[in-house]
């Protein structure tokens, strides 16, 4: 199905509603982040794969008060020139020993020095 964005307006007038609310909805399932929109910060926006907006609506009606399912739909893509202002981190070489011994668990090292020229004995 993907990616899908839901929009629930529920009445949240203090801080505690608003951390009431924007818990009870990370802990839906498929819920990936949860965050609070619309002028008087009235709304929440969910983003995730596969939620249940009507469970979610429910939820949010028994706890924090009326709450009203605005929309659904699916996430708007990013686009290219983002992805490129993104920073890579280096991920490290991790070696795993295959062999277990009797007394521990398996081996894993990391090789840091990737040039065969470099000998640590000499």
């Amino acid at each position: 199905m993907g990616k899908q964005k839901v929009v629930i307006k529920a009445p949240m007038n203090d801080p505690k509603s608003r951390s009431k609310a924007l818990k009870i909805a990370v802990g839906v399932p498929g819920v990936e982040s949860a965050a609070l929109a619309g002028k008087d910060k009235d709304q929440l926006e969910v983003v995730g794969d596969e939620i249940d907006a009507v469970y979610l609506t429910a939820l949010l009606r028994k706890s924090v008060g009326f709450s009203e399912l605005v929309s659904v739909g699916p996430v708007p893509e990013k686009k290219d020139d983002q992805k490129k202002n993104e920073a890579t981190v280096p991920v490290p070489v991790v070696g795993y020993y295959p062999y277990s011994y009797p007394y521990g668990a398996d081996h894993v090292y990391e090789i840091r020095d990737q040039n065969p020229d470099n000998c640590s004995i000499m």
